[in-house]
């Protein structure tokens, strides 16, 4: 057998079972990016009622960092109760009571994995996928004889998809 048959062989074999080994993931992926597309909507998102206990006396510009609120902004205060759109401190208290819109558990785990970085231990995964996905493009350039009709069709349709990913991209 020739060494180009030999190493067409070898990346069909390696495609294959990488991509069953990966079918899981790829699902996974598909489903956390396609949950990540809504992110700015409530869509799949559920309310979710807080009541924490942060101590008494915090000031209306400390109460976001003390929630772990990013966008926070009290509306007004009354009687020792500051109110915001998500509920209220009572700074006599120390009592805050609010509702958030949140991922069910199960949909938000996958989002997470999907944007993890270095500082979460899964973008190992990540990196792992995304060189196997990068696998996936080369290798399928090996799944036909370059002389194939198929595989010049297949160039064809690479191009499409080329030509496509930079109107995305730049429009």
């Amino acid at each position: 057998m020739s060494s180009n048959k030999m190493n067409g062989l070898t990346m069909r074999v390696l495609h294959r079972y990488l991509g069953f080994f990966l079918a899981g993931i790829m699902a996974v992926y598909a489903v956390s990016g396609l949950v990540m597309i809504f992110r700015n909507t409530d869509y799949f998102k559920q309310d979710v009622r807080f009541e924490k206990q942060i101590g008494p006396g915090v000031q209306a510009a400390d109460l976001g960092p003390a929630l772990e609120l990013k966008k926070l902004k009290v509306d007004k205060e009354a009687g020792g109760i500051l109110y915001f759109k998500e509920g209220t401190y009572d700074s006599r208290s120390g009592e805050a009571i609010y509702t958030l819109k949140e991922l069910p558990l199960v949909l938000n785990k996958l989002t997470q994995m999907h944007k993890a970085t270095t500082k979460d231990p899964l973008y190992y995964l990540n990196i792992f996928f995304g060189l196997s996905l990068l696998f996936f493009v080369v290798s399928a350039f090996w799944m036909f004889l370059p002389s194939s009709n198929i595989f010049r069709k297949g160039l064809y349709f690479t191009l499409a998809g080329i030509v496509l990913t930079l109107i995305m991209l730049f429009v």
